[in-house]
C-alpha cells in the first residue's frame, strides 16, 4: 500500500498538471531534441566564410588542419581513401579529360596518393508544439525542426589540396504534423495481430 508521502506527491503532480491545463496548454512540458555535431561553426554562412580561406592548389593538409579541420580532433570529418573518391568521381571517368575539374583529374591520375576529407556538420533543434494534452494522448503531434547543415569535400594529392566542394542546407525549417483520430487507441491498429492459442 502506498505511503501517505507518495500519495501526497501524486496529488501535487496532478494539481500541477491541472493548473497547466487551466493556464493554457503546458506547451513547455512538450519534449524537445537538439542534434549537434560539435564544431566552431555557428551557422551555414559561418562555415562558408571559414572555408573561403582554404583554396585548391594553394592550401596544404597542414594549413587545412590549422583551420580546425583536423580528423584527429573533429568527429565531423571522415577520411576518404582513393576507392571512396573513385566511387564519388565515377562519372568523371566517362567524360573527356579536358572537361573534368583539374583537381578531380589530378586525383584520378594520382591513384592511391589521392585521399580526401568528407565533412558533415549539422545543428538541428526539434521541438513539439501545440496542446500538451492532445500530444500526450497521441491525438495530434506537431514537430518543428529548425537548423542548418553543411557538407564539404576536400581532396588531396599527397599533402596538397587540389579540390574543394561546399554544399548543404543553409536553412532547415520543417513541420511534421501527425493526427491520430483514435488517440491512444491508434497504436492498437498498427500492431500485428497475435495468434490466439
Amino acid at each position: 500500500m502506498p505511503s501517505s508521502h507518495a500519495v501526497a506527491r501524486v496529488a501535487t503532480l496532478l494539481m500541477a498538471l491541472g493548473a497547466c491545463l487551466l493556464i493554457g496548454g503546458c506547451a513547455t512540458l512538450l519534449p524537445s531534441t537538439r542534434i549537434e555535431v560539435v564544431s566552431d561553426w555557428n551557422s551555414y554562412d559561418d562555415a562558408v566564410a571559414s572555408l573561403a580561406a582554404i583554396e585548391p592548389y594553394t592550401s596544404t593538409r597542414q594549413s587545412v588542419h590549422a583551420h580546425g579541420l583536423d580528423p584527429g580532433r573533429s568527429s565531423a570529418i571522415t577520411i576518404l581513401h582513393f576507392a571512396d573518391l573513385l566511387q564519388r568521381f565515377a562519372a568523371a571517368t566517362l567524360v573527356k579529360p579536358k572537361d573534368v575539374d583539374p583537381g578531380i583529374r589530378d586525383c584520378l591520375q594520382a591513384g592511391q596518393r589521392c585521399s580526401g576529407y568528407a565533412i558533415a556538420v549539422e545543428k538541428l533543434h526539434r521541438h513539439r508544439v501545440g496542446s500538451f494534452w492532445l500530444d500526450s494522448l497521441n491525438f495530434r503531434r506537431e514537430t518543428v525542426t529548425t537548423g542548418w547543415r553543411v557538407d564539404v569535400l576536400l581532396v588531396f594529392v599527397d599533402d596538397a589540396l587540389v579540390y574543394k566542394l561546399v554544399g548543404g542546407r543553409p536553412t532547415i525549417d520543417e513541420v511534421e504534423l501527425r493526427r491520430n483520430p483514435l488517440g491512444p487507441l491508434q497504436a492498437w491498429g498498427e500492431q500485428p495481430l497475435r495468434s490466439i492459442r
